[in-house]
């Protein structure tokens, strides 16, 4: 429940991101305030991801049921986090930030030394986690994209 109410103790439990996750996985990015399902997000764009960055990506199960996931990679360079979300019935359980450092463990395990998110300027709650768990802008960085 909101606000940490919810006891995640043995109930929740986490584990890779496989290809077969991502009918579940899609329609709770679609259910998460702030999150945008863009081009690269359908079904073939997440398994290559997948086979790209093996062991990174993370789902979070209550039962039968994913209520969290996380999508992470690197570039051999600099770690990503894509699409962190959490059922909104699990916000504020601390089950985001667990999500995250299992990412980032799986990062530093790939010598990755920095990881970089990009949250979209209107969404300001997930600004606000963001910020809560110790990650910062940069400052006179502006996001710059093109489709291929």
């Amino acid at each position: 429940m909101k606000g940490g109410k919810y006891n995640m103790s043995e109930k929740v439990h986490t584990r890779e991101f496989c290809i077969s996750d991502y009918d579940a996985a899609l329609l709770l990015w679609q259910r998460v305030e702030g999150l945008e399902i863009a081009e690269g997000d359908d079904r073939q764009g997440v398994a290559q991801f997948l086979a790209r960055n093996p062991a990174l990506s993370r789902v979070a199960i209550d039962g039968s049921a994913i209520v969290g996931v996380a999508l992470c990679g690197n570039d051999g360079r600099r770690g990503h986090i894509y699409h962190l979300a959490v059922d909104p019935a699990y916000q504020g359980s601390g089950l985001g930030k667990r999500l995250l450092d299992e990412c980032l463990d799986g990062l530093r395990r790939t010598g990755v030394k920095r990881a970089i998110i990009m949250v979209a300027d209107d969404n300001q709650r997930g600004t606000k986690f963001w910020e809560h768990v110790g990650w910062e802008k940069i400052p006179g960085a502006i996001p710059m994209g093109i489709d291929l």
